[in-house]
């Protein structure tokens, strides 16, 4: 397709790597170290990316990759994961990224994938576009030295010190397992794990390389740093398949006795907190999104996840971008949906963006209502869909891109 101005969107090429790279990198600030750059390291292949070309130059891209996410129900999706969205400052407000997003939505349609995902640099674009945030985090950090466990908080041990080559194996099997259970995780292709063991200087904020715990049902990769003067332990990834583990690990983690502050990453729901005899040593420090979905054929989206209660709603979903709105009967029994296009009249309306942010668990219809971006014929409703969507699990971003 072809803009008023003349520039064109297309297909990337070999040809276009070097300027997609290039791009990507005075977009995004950063550089991937050099050893990460070759097509045998990428997650997103070149050839599956859009790129906006204006006289020969690449002035903006997106990368797709096909990815398989979990969704309530301990089920798995295949999904588009999209990343590296980026338009050259020169080239700015001339409606390059809607182009390059018309195009990438039609394809991702004509795969007949029902959810497209994004870890969002920005939270003012994309919801005209029909993305919500769907998995929430918080940043914490915990003043180790005053940490002490409740008498009644497990202490089932189990954890043992490793270097990271020695359990390469152990990680990727726990992470296989955890990824299954958890709404918002993905499968981690063989790209992705180069990279976390690749474990580059360049992305270590001058702290150390990884440092591993593992239990049988779960590990932690952390390394040390400094901040404010003091010793801190950042944790880069944990990984926990049951309590037990959970729990050992972090005894382990706050027993580093020349360490004052561990600093990571919580879910809404993390016991932790409620193991500590002081929960308020657990300081959030930042809350964020961490990933944001768009429903591309919604009884497809739907059917794929299953549901806490049973559930006879109509839907009226408005979709500003694409055409996958509409009025939807959704019929649940025993946690499986049925879900097909009706005429009735609706019990709920709501932007296609509302429903993303729901999909996982995460995000309420009640607090949607209460914003009025999502409208209801009565409270009792409202409370209906929220107890159907619940999760037993917290959503979580599983690797991020």
């Amino acid at each position: 397709m072809t803009l008023p101005n003349g520039i064109t969107i297309r297909s990337a090429t070999s040809d276009d790597d070097a300027a997609v790279t290039r791009l990507a990198d005075t977009a995004f600030g950063m550089r991937l170290p050099s050893g990460l750059q070759s097509p045998a390291t990428r997650v997103f292949a070149i050839e599956d990316a859009v790129v906006a070309v204006d006289g020969g130059r690449v002035v903006g891209a997106t990368k797709a990759a096909r990815m398989t996410l979990t969704v309530p129900g301990e089920r798995t999706v295949e999904v588009c994961g999209i990343a590296g969205v980026c338009v050259a400052p020169t080239h700015r407000r001339r409606g390059i990224l809607r182009a390059m997003y018309t195009e990438q939505h039609r394809r991702t349609e004509a795969d007949g994938l029902p959810l497209t995902i994004f870890t969002v640099s920005q939270g003012t674009i994309y919801g005209r576009f029909g993305y919500g945030p769907t998995v929430r985090e918080n940043a914490v950090s915990i003043d180790r030295r005053f940490a002490e466990f409740r008498p009644t908080a497990p202490d089932p041990g189990g954890v043992e010190l490793a270097t990271l080559a020695e359990v390469t194996d152990q990680v990727r099997a726990v992470y296989d397992r955890w990824r299954r259970i958890v709404p918002g995780a993905q499968a981690r292709p063989e790209a992705r794990w180069a990279m976390l063991f690749a474990d580059p200087a360049e992305f270590r904020g001058g702290s150390t390389d990884l440092f591993a715990m593992v239990h049988p049902d779960g590990y932690v990769l952390y390394r040390y740093g400094r901040a404010q003067d003091v010793n801190v332990a950042e944790v880069v990834e944990m990984r926990t398949v049951t309590p037990d583990a959970h729990a050992a690990l972090w005894r382990a983690l706050l027993g580093l006795e020349l360490v004052t502050r561990v600093d990571t990453v919580l879910t809404d729901n993390d016991p932790l907190p409620y193991l500590l005899t002081d929960l308020r040593l657990v300081n959030t420090t930042a809350r964020y999104d961490a990933l944001w979905l768009r429903l591309m054929d919604i009884p497809a989206a739907l059917t794929a996840r299953t549901y806490q209660r049973d559930l006879d709603v109509v839907l009226a979903v408005t979709d500003p971008f694409r055409g996958a709105g509409g009025s939807f009967a959704l019929t649940v029994r025993d946690g499986i949906a049925e879900c097909t296009p009706t005429t009735w009249s609706a019990d709920i309306e709501l932007g296609i963006d509302v429903l993303a942010s729901m999909y996982l668990g995460a995000y309420p219809a009640r607090t949607f209502a209460e914003a009025n971006r999502l409208q209801a014929k009565d409270s009792a409703t409202v409370r209906a869909i929220d107890e159907a969507f619940a999760t037993e699990r917290d959503a979580i971003l599983g690797w991020f891109f």
